[in-house]
């Protein structure tokens, strides 16, 4: 797109397509996201295309009869949990605003994709397995990517997906209106409704009724840097500015990239930003967010002094920030998994930050156009209430689940576009993010080095280290400075970046993942 002359927001658009085809567990249509669009001279855009729950939907949505919260699982393989799809909307709302190549444009290589066909790699083979339960939920989806004997498609099997170049045909040719209107939305709702186990199921009118929106950036300083990321709905964004401010009074980059120290450093400011996220972070269109005070510079110095170098802190709550309702309850974390992020930089230097999901594994599980359906509403607390009190992220008619989502542009001391960045991984993302913009900035690191950083965060009482790295070598220091529970785990991480250096921009994937896609 960018040789063909199209804007960085055409580019990242017509990705968020082509990944509809070929990592159907992870994001596409069926689902929504949030971009990022940081300009030359600092100027910052943020576009929300988080999925909404539909209007018949209440606080006791995933609550069964006895009033309990089901097993998760029940929650997610069910029309229950399926949001109003938001990432055509967001596409259609940023090209009108930023694109510069036809709209049918970015549908070709998708379209080419799907029609084509993919290999499976690895990874989609491994998911399909390990997911069994969401990605054969469907028929239409077992006739794509299972054999006639109920197993996955072997690791290099063609698929060709003709219903999804179908769908992607109707929508290139008929614009946003072709997705939110019409036999494509009536269907969406038919198949979401068919599999919603109480009334007040997503209807016709949900999807008619939906829009993306436009936001303020939030944008916080580090060392002589400007952080902007996306708000609420989100709480990625607001949750890495938090773990970067608290580091700040610490000289990591003079302590070193290999020093256990720094890194365990970065594990209580973690603990102290997820504190905050669990009792603060909802849709701000329904939960007053104290955003302004989560950043705040004052109250960051103080949640940064509970800190110690020398030892884990036994007890971490959420702190007071400015303008905080403190009638809120903290909520249950919802375990989200899937998710794709991917950024772009033009030859005008705007940067583009995109993470675009379906939230776990093959979303809800339901199919329909060739495309899974999200999962997204399981990202809101399903106990509405605790102790009383309502949680933040509790389910509302018409409200976008809280995510951990965090796209991200950054600009050196000098004000010049430094790098966008971002990740997938559910819960991980504000850590991912974190981690490469302290590897960019206190260690100097390429785009690569910094998405190949090991991967260290506390889950809980819990701390994960990855496997294979020079973190696991170090797990006895991190169990002296009071990390008990130690964990040595393969990864759940997948970040990408795009970063300007002397020489002139470059961009990296995660090394843990596969190769790229060549489109026909």
């Amino acid at each position: 797109m960018l040789a063909r002359g199209g804007s960085a927001t055409d580019a990242a658009i017509a990705v968020m397509l082509a990944l509809t085809v070929v990592e159907p567990q992870s994001s596409g249509i069926g689902g929504g996201g949030f971009m990022v669009r940081g300009m030359p001279d600092g100027t910052v855009a943020t576009f929300d295309g988080r999925e909404t729950a539909p209007a018949g939907a209440t606080p006791e949505w995933f609550l069964d009869d006895n009033g309990e919260v089901p097993p998760r699982s029940e929650s997610v393989r069910s029309g229950l949990s399926v949001g109003v799809p938001g990432n055509i909307a967001l596409a259609a709302k940023a090209h009108a605003a930023h694109g510069k190549l036809a709209w049918a444009d970015l549908f070709e290589p998708a379209i080419r994709l799907a029609r084509s066909g993919f290999e499976i790699n690895p990874r989609l083979n491994g998911m399909l397995e390990s997911a069994r339960d969401r990605s054969a939920h469907s028929a239409a989806a077992r006739s794509l990517y299972f054999d006639d004997q109920g197993n996955p498609r072997p690791v290099g099997t063609l698929v060709v997906n003709e219903p999804l170049a179908q769908t992607l045909e109707m929508i290139a040719g008929g614009g946003r209106e072709a997705f939110y209107s019409g036999e494509l939305a009536e269907r969406i709702a038919e198949t979401v409704s068919a599999d919603t186990p109480r009334t007040g199921a997503m209807t016709y009118a949900d999807i008619t009724g939906y829009e993306a929106k436009t936001r303020d950036a939030v944008c916080a300083p580090y060392r002589a840097y400007r952080v902007c990321t996306m708000g609420p709905p989100t709480s990625g964004g607001v949750a890495v500015l938090q773990m970067l401010g608290q580091l700040e009074r610490f000289p990591i980059g003079e302590m070193g990239v290999r020093n256990p120290l720094t890194w365990h450093l970065f594990v209580e400011s973690q603990r102290l930003a997820y504190a905050d996220r669990e009792l603060y972070l909802a849709d701000s269109d329904y939960v007053p967010v104290p955003v302004a005070g989560l950043v705040d510079r004052d109250y960051l110095a103080s949640r940064s002094g509970l800190i110690a170098p020398d030892r884990r802190l036994t007890e971490v709550t959420a702190g007071t920030p400015p303008g905080a309702d403190t009638a809120l309850a903290d909520g249950d974390e919802p375990e989200e998994h899937g998710t794709s992020h991917f950024a772009v930089v033009d030859a005008d230097q705007i940067m583009i930050s995109y993470t675009s999901t379906i939230e776990g594994a093959f979303g809800s599980g339901l199919m329909t156009g060739g495309f899974f359906l999200n999962n997204e509403l399981t990202d809101f607390s399903r106990s509405p209430t605790v102790d009383g009190q309502p949680v933040a992220n509790r389910v509302e008619a018409g409200k976008r689940p809280r995510s951990s989502m965090a796209p991200t542009v950054v600009y050196d001391p000098e004000g010049k576009p430094f790098l966008a960045v971002g990740a997938a991984g559910g819960s991980t993302i504000p850590v991912q993010t974190a981690r490469s913009i302290i590897g960019a900035i206190d260690f100097g690191l390429s785009a690569e080095e910094i998405l190949a950083l090991p991967f260290v965060m506390a889950f809980g009482d819990r701390l994960l280290l990855e496997r294979g790295t020079w973190l696991e070598e170090q797990a006895d220091a991190f169990r002296s400075l009071g990390h008990e529970q130690v964990l040595v785990r393969e990864a759940p991480v997948k970040g990408g970046a795009v970063l300007r250096t002397a020489a002139g921009w470059e961009s990296a994937r995660d090394p843990r993942l596969e190769g790229q896609i060549e489109i026909p």
